[in-house]
């Protein structure tokens, strides 16, 4: 090499310097273009699934009520007049809201009729109508006009997803379960109202019954087994391996172990609880214990390592400091890395619980996909969890559990979005920069 200034201008091209400049410039130009277009494919993407999801579920919202005169008949309902909460119970409201049904409709006097006059209704208006005197006692004797739940099909019409313009036999609302509905809507007895039963009751066979509160608090109950089981666990393995743990073949094969299982598939663990809990140890089948012991199983491999994530990120000089005033090992752990490190431990349970809360596989596995009817009242008790109903919900034959299904998704989609937020604003607010 030479330092002879002719010879270094003779070397440098203008031209062809310029050149490769403008060349690496384009091409970065070009990876910033494909970066962007990938996001924004990526976003609208994102954006037609969720509209498509809201789209379909926003209306299962809303419930058709149709309203009817109903006579309270006191002879029927307590006729000693004791309004003792037992006699009240047991009288016949299915009886009364069904004559209070024909009572609205005279010209109906065919059996068969009838009973397709009362199909425009849901199977549970005795139930609504008992609940009314429950809370009320003082209706007994009277007349009243109540708001009654309009069947799933009917529901359908009223939604505009039952196309009128279809031959009869394509339909599944008949022509003279039309004219009486075009009755009562001429009569403004036909609304739609918010549907509080999908948030307040469980699963249903029925449509316009189904409700999200049986798995919801089957969910809650089986994170919480999750939560108590793997936080204590997967933070004293976390401590244990990166700050007390020799450096030997033996941790050099836990630490392996451990980020494969991060990467088993989940229903391996749905085997395992099915092999290990269920048939071995005989623990009750569609529990919230076991699906918390499953779920956690899965679980801890994350937390694992996302606490070891967090000491790592403690430096060094704490440690030494710690030391070098003559606190111990384990001091050093409990009063000053390890309160330094639970925001970033915190953080990585809420990601690996907002996972568990998504899961269905290994749940099927140990019947949890059982049809629950009641709300668990314990973790023994028999429950399913929100993605467990979506899946069977997805299953269903009608129309009806089409908007349920994807309205539960939003509710699901909610959680997890507050839980991943929680984490963010966790991080955010204890996050200490070195």
């Amino acid at each position: 090499m030479t330092d002879d200034p002719a010879t270094i201008l003779t070397a440098y091209k203008p031209d062809l310097t310029k050149a490769r400049i403008s060349k690496r410039y384009a091409a970065e130009k070009r990876f910033r273009m494909y970066g962007l277009s990938a996001i924004g494919v990526a976003v609208l993407v994102l954006a037609i699934l969720l509209i498509t999801i809201a789209g379909t579920g926003y209306s299962a919202f809303q419930q058709t009520h149709i309203a009817i005169d109903v006579n309270f008949d006191k002879e029927s309902i307590d006729p000693q007049g004791t309004n003792d909460p037992g006699v009240l119970a047991e009288a016949n409201y299915r009886g009364i809201a069904r004559q209070s049904i024909r009572h609205a409709f005279p010209e109906v006097t065919g059996r068969r009729d009838q009973r397709n006059l009362f199909r425009l209704f849901s199977g549970e208006i005795d139930f609504q109508v008992r609940n009314m005197v429950l809370d009320d006692p003082s209706i007994i004797g009277t007349t009243q006009r109540v708001w009654l739940k309009a069947a799933a099909d009917i529901d359908m019409l009223t939604k505009g997803f039952i196309d009128r313009s279809l031959p009869e036999g394509d339909r599944r609302v008949n022509d003279q379960s039309l004219t009486w509905y075009d009755k009562l809507d001429r009569d403004d007895r036909v609304k739609k109202r918010f549907n509080t039963t999908f948030f307040t009751t469980a699963d249903s066979r029925e449509p316009e019954q189904a409700g999200i509160l049986g798995a919801v608090v089957g969910s809650a109950l089986t994170l919480l087994v999750t939560l108590v089981l793997v936080f204590p666990i997967g933070v004293a393995a976390a401590v244990y391996l990166e700050e007390f743990a020799p450096h030997n073949k033996w941790t050099d094969i836990i630490e392996v172990n451990i980020n494969n299982l991060a990467a088993v598939p989940s229903i391996v663990f749905g085997l395992l609880g099915l092999a290990v809990f269920l048939n071995f140890f005989g623990l009750p089948r569609s529990a919230p214990l076991v699906g918390g012991m499953v779920l956690g199983l899965m679980t801890l491999p994350t937390i694992i390592i996302a606490g070891r994530s967090a000491l790592k990120a403690v430096p060094p000089s704490i440690r030494e400091a710690a030391l070098g005033i003559g606190a111990s090992r384990m001091q050093t752990v409990t009063h000053h890395v390890l309160p330094l490190a639970m925001p970033g431990m915190l953080t990585g349970t809420i990601i690996g619980m907002a996972q568990a809360l998504g899961e269905t596989a290994p749940l099927l596995m140990i019947g949890m996909v059982a049809f629950i009817v009641d709300v668990p009242g314990g973790i023994t008790d028999a429950a399913t969890v929100l993605p467990v109903q979506i899946f069977l919900w997805a299953d269903a034959p009608e129309r009806a559990f089409v908007e349920r299904t994807s309205a539960a998704i939003m509710v699901l989609l909610a959680f997890l979005i507050a839980m991943n937020l929680a984490a963010i604003l966790l991080r955010k607010k204890f996050e200490r920069r070195w």
